[in-house]
């Protein structure tokens, strides 16, 4: 059985995001695991956090994030304009551990 990951990554601003997991994090996972997920992660970073959850299917990711719960945890991160990504997959800084080089210009001899 497939099963997928989705992302929230939260940002700090005024006040961090360590301070808003403090605040909604026991309620996000009991949620997410009474209503399907499979797993759940915490990634702490510099410029704030990242909380993926597993679930079966697209339907039951929907269904937790309409819950009044989980829309008023996001509702409440810090900086709710700016400071709140939510995707598919997993967290924002799992991708390749080299960093890019330079690009070359596309007019270069």
């Amino acid at each position: 059985m497939a099963t997928e990951w989705w992302s929230i990554e939260v940002f700090s601003a005024q006040t961090s995001a360590a301070a808003w997991r403090d605040s909604y994090g026991r309620s996000l996972i009991e949620s997410a695991l009474t209503n399907g997920a499979s797993a759940w992660e915490w990634h702490d970073h510099s410029w704030g956090l990242v909380f993926e959850v597993e679930f079966a299917d697209e339907e039951q990711w929907q269904a937790w994030r309409a819950l009044p719960g989980t829309r008023a945890a996001l509702d409440a991160v810090p900086d709710p304009v700016n400071g709140l990504v939510v995707f598919r997959g997993r967290g924002g800084s799992s991708g390749n551990p080299v960093p890019r080089g330079p690009r070359v210009s596309p007019g270069a001899a």
